[in-house]
């Protein structure tokens, strides 16, 4: 009977994790209609944070074919980071992470845009060009 409670208070904690890592405050509201919440079809890029805690990311270019686009941020530092992009009337980011991942998925038109970290601070050395085809 122990075990069972013990089991059942392990998939409750989980169940609890999982759906406070769905939330978010920025990720769904579009400017102009432009976006899309995450997942579903489309090219998924990756840009990872430093994980020794420095201001940087591993890629400051980034191209994508027209169309859904999800911009997924790793970020296994114990500094706070997230990833918006911006450029062609679309402004959208991820929720702020330490220590794990976010995602932010928009439907992008041919053009160039800029993706950076918002967190106070960090957008001069976090940010890239991302060139949509």
């Amino acid at each position: 009977m122990r075990r069972i409670t013990w089991l059942i208070a392990l998939v409750l904690a989980a169940g609890v994790l999982t759906a406070a890592g769905c939330g978010g405050d920025d990720d769904d509201s579009g400017d102009g209609g432009s976006s899309s919440s995450s997942g579903g079809g489309g090219e998924t890029l990756t840009v990872t944070a430093d994980p020794g805690g420095a201001i940087s990311w591993d890629k400051t270019k980034l191209n994508a074919k027209a169309g859904p686009v999800t911009l997924k941020l790793v970020n296994q530092s114990s500094v706070a980071h997230a990833i918006e992009v911006e450029g062609n009337g679309v402004e959208e980011e991820t929720d702020t992470v330490t220590g794990k991942d976010a995602e932010v998925t928009v439907d992008l038109k041919a053009g160039t845009y800029e993706y950076y970290c918002p967190v106070d601070g960090h957008r001069q050395t976090m940010k890239g060009t991302l060139t949509v085809e």
